[in-house]
């Protein structure tokens, strides 16, 4: 049972205080302990571009969120999930 706990989770907001995207705020979308990385709703947004298929005969670019180190976020408001039940 090595789980890795962080002060932050799913669904929490949170405040960027350092690097590029200092200031900004979000919804976090997820979290990627491995890395201890969070994916955070409309900051450090990549720009992918996709090759032409069947689906995009011209091709396009999708734009997604980029992972951010989780020391460089603070929480700012806890999400309102239920609290876990006890067996």
């Amino acid at each position: 049972m090595n789980r890795i706990k962080f002060h932050v989770n799913k669904g929490d907001t949170v405040a960027v205080i350092s690097g590029n995207h200092r200031g900004a705020t979000g919804k976090v979308l997820e979290v990627l302990p491995k890395k201890q990385q969070v994916l955070i709703e409309g900051v450090r947004l990549i720009k992918k571009h996709l090759p032409k298929s069947q689906d995009n005969p011209q091709g396009s670019i999708a734009q997604r969120e980029g992972p951010i180190h989780i020391s460089n976020v603070k929480l700012v408001e806890k999400s309102a999930r239920s609290p876990k039940k006890e067996a």
